[in-house]
């Protein structure tokens, strides 16, 4: 086997992950019995580490002798990554994902301005008028729909689309980009159009709020570049690749694998409907049990680190397993139920750490106000018949590629 990165030396052969997903927590399964870090092998043969104890990758989320500047990396820094490596924006795209230090406080300073509690708070009834004229216009079709096409992906690729300014007319080709973006078994051809697609266009979406600025984030960071801070023309581009990507695909998924699993779980789903538990229970425990992202590159080793019997040496590269851990056992009992009265209810499956994801507040407001009043519209919402939800083609998103549903009653 042809391996770009080899930190084995003696260790044991790395478990190549699916690039496809077929089989997530199956495959995560298999990983958290191998250990807390797992030497696994991403696609073009590069090796990492896959931390998938939840305890262990709590305390490597925080700890300082890990960062996220690709240069940390001996396999990026050597140039021998393969062409076209489909997870190279991950690694690559400036701004604060890739940043550590004060370059990351600076840059997350500028974007935390968007997501303050009291923006947030400001935007739920924009958020719940959009969720009610979606379920509008879905109580017009006729038989089963795709609820992922028709409800889960509009709501907060609107939200997202009018904090940045982005035009409805350009929203549904960044989301098809974006979708290229974090699969990981995108060709080499796909992945580099992707990224060069998507960065063109976020590029064209900056000078145009240059000459015409407006009510919104982008036209926020482009006003501070221009007062004098430090923000580059590219950080600027990758800061709004990072918040499209993230501010919907994420909520995405989560509304997805949270309407799932309620179908699949109708006592769980009697108790939010009955009122005995909300809907924040429902939102938290999907982000454990079913987390919309599975796999996330990547972090590095500034100096060697024991975990267990293994040390991580440096240099070398990890991923975060966050549905790997929000299954680990040695962690929470009856980890592979579904159970809405789990307590205490915390997962890692926003982050942790000085990288807790910012936008954790606009996602969780989301998924609940979209939740509420989906099943509040139709209690009596299932799958449809025959119904057998394909994985998504990605071990970085985990969610299906459609939810088709029929409404009863």
């Amino acid at each position: 086997m042809d391996t770009v990165d080899d930190p084995r030396g003696s260790r044991p052969e790395p478990v190549r992950l699916d690039p496809f997903g077929r089989d997530q927590h199956g495959e995560n399964a298999r990983l958290r019995a191998a250990g807390p870090a797992v030497l696994v092998e991403l696609p073009g043969g590069v090796v990492v580490w896959a931390v998938t104890h939840h305890d262990t990758l709590q305390s490597l989320l925080a700890d300082p002798r890990v960062g996220k500047n690709p240069a940390l990396w001996t396999t990026f820094r050597e140039g021998r990554l393969p062409y076209g490596w489909p997870l190279l924006n991950f690694v690559a795209v400036p701004g604060m994902i890739t940043a550590d230090g004060e370059d990351h406080k600076r840059l997350r300073g500028l974007v935390s301005q968007a997501f303050t509690p009291r923006r947030i708070s400001a935007l739920a009834p924009a958020i719940e008028a959009r969720a009610l004229a979606l379920l509008d216009a879905v109580a017009e079709l006729e038989g089963p729909f795709d609820l992922r096409e028709h409800f889960a992906y509009p709501l907060p690729m609107q939200v997202i689309g009018e904090l940045l300014g982005l035009g409805e007319e350009q929203q549904d080709r960044l989301h098809a980009l974006s979708d290229t973006l974090v699969s990981s078994s995108a060709t080499p051809e796909a992945a580099l159009a992707a990224q060069r697609d998507l960065n063109a266009l976020l590029a064209s979406v900056v000078a145009a709020k240059r000459a015409e600025p407006g009510d919104d984030l982008t036209t926020d960071l482009i006003a501070v570049r221009e007062a004098g801070d430090a923000l580059s023309e590219a950080e600027l581009v990758g800061t709004l690749l990072l918040m499209l990507v993230a501010g919907h695909e994420t909520t995405l998924n989560l509304i997805t694998n949270a309407v799932r699993a309620l179908l699949a779980h109708p006592d769980q789903l009697r108790l939010v409907l009955d009122g005995a538990q909300p809907w924040s229970a429902v939102v938290e425990e999907t982000l454990r049990y079913d987390s919309p992202v599975g796999q996330f590159p990547l972090r590095y080793a500034i100096e060697d680190i024991e975990v267990g019997d293994t040390v991580i040496r440096r240099g070398e590269a990890l991923l975060a397993s966050y549905a790997a851990a929000g299954r680990d056992g040695g962690h929470y009992p009856d980890a592979d139920r579904f159970d809405l009265t789990r307590q205490p209810a915390r997962h890692l499956s926003l982050g942790h750490g000085p990288h807790f994801c910012l936008g954790s507040g606009l996602a969780r407001l989301e998924a609940e106000t979209a939740l509420r009043h989906l099943f509040g519209r139709f209690p009596g919402l299932a799958l449809a018949e025959g119904e057998r939800p394909e994985p998504i083609g990605s071990f970085v998103s985990n969610s299906v590629r459609t939810l088709r549903v029929t409404i009863r009653g």
